[in-house]
């Protein structure tokens, strides 16, 4: 399958979500779909810009499991969203689980387990004194702007070291 035909098949997996969330809330808005997000997140419903973002290098690696339960995770968080009434909810809550259950008859997992080498490279070594640690190039910057990090094992502030 082409990255078209995959990219595709997840809009209509969308689309096929959200019909089962208009059982619940006939008025709720159609998301938007984006396969812009990268890093180690496999999607994101992003109610600002009205939609769900993917991420397209897991999606790739992990179709069954996207189609299975991100969309529907994502979905689930749309609609809680658009039912919400009063003070902000938490976004792994209990109405979020009710939906994930109920709706889509899934376990309420809140993160997924895929191998995320691919999405989120981590060319920036750096090295306490137990071991070596890789960092994004997001990372990497925070510590070039004055961060400082940590090893939760042995303490140290960790170094750059490009040769590594």
């Amino acid at each position: 399958m082409s990255d078209d035909e995959l990219h595709k098949a997840a809009q209509v997996r969308v689309e096929q979500a959200w019909q089962r969330c208009l059982e619940v809330s006939p008025s709720l808005p159609r998301p938007k779909v984006w396969l812009d997000l990268r890093g180690a997140a496999a999607g994101q419903a992003h109610l600002g810009r009205g939609g769900l973002r993917l991420n397209p290098i897991l999606l790739g690696e992990n179709r069954r499991a996207f189609f299975d339960e991100v969309i529907p995770h994502e979905m689930a968080h749309w609609l809680v969203f658009h039912l919400k009434d009063g003070p902000r909810l938490k976004p792994h809550g209990r109405e979020w689980k009710t939906v994930m259950r109920e709706l889509f008859g899934l376990a309420p997992r809140v993160t997924h387990r895929f191998d995320i080498q691919q999405a989120q490279p981590t060319p920036y070594g750096y090295q306490c004194d137990c071991q070596i640690h890789r960092f994004t190039a997001r990372r990497h910057a925070l510590v070039v702007s004055g961060r400082h990090y940590r090893c939760r094992h042995c303490a140290k502030t960790l170094v750059y070291t490009p040769e590594v």
